[in-house]
């Protein structure tokens, strides 16, 4: 073995006795965190009151991230932009302080969802050891990758839709294959840490679909009705997803242009929030929306079921969630649109003459795939959360998504790569969606 090829082997070895221990003290804290969470949610449940102290729950997020947090309240998208071009790097701070306005958001009834917090748990931390450890910029690199892959894995409980998650989710020009070996190892021992641990994941549940008679059923494996009821149901998918990021980033900028005092934001988002919820009557876009606060409340759960969701559940939790997030509370993205996706696909299934659960679990899947641009890590979730078997629908309803969901999407730190623009738009559009995943 030559001696370069020898350092290469020896640095990947050192770098992955590294990661373990980091991923297993990741997905400690992301236990912790998801313990925490639960028992807010749930306490909220038994007080209803808290709802009304919103506001000044906003206001104390504010001034937290204003005092200690500094850089961190950029959250996911500070983490994408070291992996990008190293700064000032993720603060240690990071960590404690989105674990803490997280739950306090939750507790107090703000529309956010976990994942954006396991996430920033992950980078803060894997960039704390990446320091004491002093690793060169490659290293450092891979590292805040495979603190994104535990993070992810850990609170979703899907270690290999973490590793290919964070691989896929920092540009649309490329995957970063070279760390895909330490993240997938970082996914796994973040999910089996929180499962030594017992912390549990929600568990989903699709119906067998009844086989029936179709057009050329003697020479066709599938139904190629409802595959183009998919791709239908997919565009919208994508459509909701670019209305989700642009909600939030629109919400966010019309709040700062208008409100000068900045603290006054949160206090107007909380209120918001208890109004449409005076008005509506009923708590159910509140929060994770896992959980059912009473019986017959709309769910992630509930929308597998017929009749589980009603018409415009995705839209007011699409309002809930962009004015929460929007106005400075904190948490993640992606489970609000689970909660989207799931009603969504509830509803179209309806309409399409479909299968509940099918169509509430591509909607899952797909409308996170077009916020995120992670088209493949989402069809991977979609085997680990809801089996193999209709693992050719979920791919079709992730990548079509993706296509029509534009480039915008949650994460605003996202690189998209530069195009020649003598070419149409729509061939610019296309080979920015596609380049990555056709190169070879």
């Amino acid at each position: 073995m030559k001696k370069n090829q020898f350092q290469q082997v020896y640095r990947f070895i050192r770098l992955i006795l590294l990661i373990i221990p980091i991923s297993a003290i990741i997905g400690s804290i992301v236990a912790l965190f998801l313990w925490l969470l639960t028992l807010s949610i749930h306490f909220r449940f038994a007080h209803p009151w808290l709802l009304y102290l919103l506001p000044l729950a906003g206001v104390l997020i504010h001034f937290i991230y204003k005092s200690v947090g500094q850089s961190s309240e950029k959250g996911n998208n500070l983490i994408i932009d070291e992996i990008h071009k190293p700064g000032a790097g993720v603060p240690k701070r990071m960590a404690p302080i989105i674990l803490v306005t997280t739950i306090i958001t939750h507790l107090f009834g703000g529309s956010a969802g976990r994942e954006g917090t396991a996430v920033q748990i992950g980078g803060s931390i894997a960039a704390m050891f990446g320091k004491w450890f002093k690793l060169d910029p490659p290293s450092m690199r891979t590292i805040l990758i495979t603190g994104i892959a535990a993070g992810f894995g850990a609170v979703f409980g899907t270690p290999l839709t973490g590793a290919i998650f964070a691989v896929e989710v920092l540009t649309l020009s490329k995957i970063e294959y070279r760390a895909f070996l330490p993240a997938l190892v970082a996914g796994f021992v973040g999910d089996w840490t929180v499962s030594a641990l017992k912390v549990h994941h929600t568990a989903y549940h699709i119906d067998v679909i009844a086989k029936a008679p179709y057009f050329l059923s003697a020479y066709i494996p599938v139904d190629g009705l409802l595959i183009l009821k998919i791709i239908l149901a997919s565009i919208v998918f994508g459509s909701v997803s670019y209305l989700f990021a642009v909600s939030v980033h629109q919400i966010k900028n019309i709040f700062l242009k208008v409100f000068k005092t900045t603290w006054l934001i949160p206090i107007i988002g909380g209120l918001i929030i208890i109004a449409l919820t005076y008005i509506l009557g009923k708590p159910d876009y509140l929060s994770l929306g896992v959980d059912a606060e009473y019986p017959g409340a709309v769910t992630m759960p509930s929308a597998f079921n017929v009749g589980g969701a009603q018409t415009w559940s995705w839209l007011w939790k699409t309002i809930y969630t962009a004015t929460t997030l929007g106005t400075g509370f904190k948490g993640g993205e992606v489970t609000p649109l689970f909660y989207i996706g799931a009603t969504l696909g509830n509803s179209l299934s309806v309409l399409l003459n479909t299968p509940a659960s099918l169509f509430a679990a591509i909607g899952f899947i797909a409308v996170f795939a077009g916020a995120t641009n992670t088209p493949l890590a989402c069809t991977f979730m979609g085997v680990e959360l809801f089996g193999s078997d209709y693992v050719i629908f979920f791919a079709i309803g992730c990548f079509t998504a993706y296509l029509f969901s534009g480039h915008i999407g949650i994460y605003s730190s996202q690189r998209i790569m530069s195009v020649d623009k003598s070419i149409s738009k729509l061939k610019r559009y296309l080979y920015v969606k596609l380049y990555r995943y056709t190169r070879y």
